[in-house]
């Protein structure tokens, strides 16, 4: 079944939209409790790795290197990326991330990898 559709979206905004709640990040965010996110799954498998996200730091000048390194090591966990589409069973799948920068983060690289296994 395909998935509705592909959405990135803050931890900290509330509330959230329905979907497959999955935290996109490494590290558990900030100020929450695990009973905050309600989440469905955390993939930690598919968030940066610690070299990369300690290098990016959040810098919008490193951008563009950060998504081109990070598109490469996801295209390494490829049957992970699989099977979060497969668990999200149809629905909305909702990236979770902590970051503060809505247009330079992790989740929206992982968004954009997820949509293009997505395509037929």
């Amino acid at each position: 079944m395909a998935i509705k559709e592909i959405r990135a979206w803050r931890v900290y905004d509330r509330p959230f939209p329905e979907g497959y709640r999955v935290l996109a990040e490494r590290l558990w965010p900030r100020g929450l409790r695990k009973v905050d996110l309600a989440l469905d799954h955390w993939a930690k498998d598919l968030a940066p790795t610690t070299e990369l996200r300690q290098w990016f730091k959040h810098d919008p000048a490193r951008w563009l290197e950060f998504r081109k390194r990070y598109l490469e090591e996801l295209r390494g966990h490829r049957e992970a990326a699989m099977a979060l589409l497969t668990q999200a069973k149809g629905d909305t799948l909702l990236l979770l991330y902590a970051a503060h920068d809505e247009q330079h983060n992790g989740a929206m690289v992982l968004a954009e990898f997820l949509r293009a296994l997505t395509v037929p």
